[in-house]
């Protein structure tokens, strides 16, 4: 009798043993699902501006279609500049959507004594028939080879071009990739230019200092010249070649 009771005792406590086992599987899930959802958010903060593999989102300045001379080639938009140009030609490419607060990531590579750069706050106007007459500009350049790398800190790779110079030279060499952050916030007024890794730049932006910087500037006497606070973000044809990958935005 006492060992059929036993028995009984061991077979109760296995079921309540596996219940509580069960039980405590399907609490556990929603917190499982849950943390699958906040890193998917986290995934969906960054929107992809260019994967690789298409063109769509981009156009060229003062046009439609994006320009021949724009390449894809090995996950990257590849610029080469025509041997023939036309007077007055330029193949500047620009975002279709516009942007106003951000953090703009993305890798460059610049050729042998080669000139690009990356513009913010762009506007299409018929009066302006370059993206830096409206958007501000982040440099890319080769310092050693081309000669903006030696009139002025300011208008060295990773500048906030012609007014705030980088406060030191992080760029790799000519044919490595450079990963670049651009972030703009016009509502605590700050920009900052991250270049591999180092902060390098910080300026204001949308206040007097910003107006101080400007008027300080090559661009003093321009009349759109970083007054736009919502913008395109522009990748600029300077008659060099030059190559863009892995450019995402997250929206402030």
């Amino acid at each position: 009798m006492k060992t059929i009771f036993s028995i009984a005792c061991s077979i109760m406590l296995l079921f309540v043993s596996c219940k509580e086992q069960k039980k405590e599987a399907v609490s556990s899930a929603p917190e499982t699902e849950a943390q699958e959802v906040a890193s998917t958010d986290t995934d969906q903060e960054w929107t992809v501006l260019f994967d690789g593999s298409s063109f769509d989102g981009w156009k060229a300045y003062g046009g439609e279609n994006v320009p021949d001379h724009w390449k894809l080639e090995d996950g990257a938009m590849v610029f080469y500049p025509p041997e023939n140009r036309e007077e007055g030609a330029t193949y500047n490419l620009i975002t279709e959507k516009r942007y106003t607060d951000f953090e703009l990531s993305l890798e460059w590579k610049i050729s042998e004594a080669g000139n690009s750069g990356i513009f913010w706050g762009v506007m299409e106007k018929p009066s302006l028939k370059q993206p830096y007459e409206s958007g501000p500009e982040i440099q890319v350049l080769d310092n050693a080879g081309h000669p903006d790398g030696k009139n002025g800190t300011t208008h060295q790779a990773g500048a906030l071009y012609d007014m705030i110079a980088p406060s030191k030279d992080v760029t790799k060499a000519v044919g490595e990739w450079n990963t670049c952050i651009v972030s703009i916030d016009h509502k605590t007024q700050q920009g900052s230019v991250v270049l591999n890794g180092e902060k390098i730049v910080t300026f204001p932006v949308n206040n007097d200092a910003w107006n101080a910087l400007v008027s300080g500037s090559k661009f003093a006497d321009w009349e759109h010249f970083g007054k736009y606070t919502t913008g395109s973000i522009g990748l600029q044809d300077h008659g060099d070649k030059v190559a863009f990958r892995n450019i995402k935005i997250k929206e402030l």
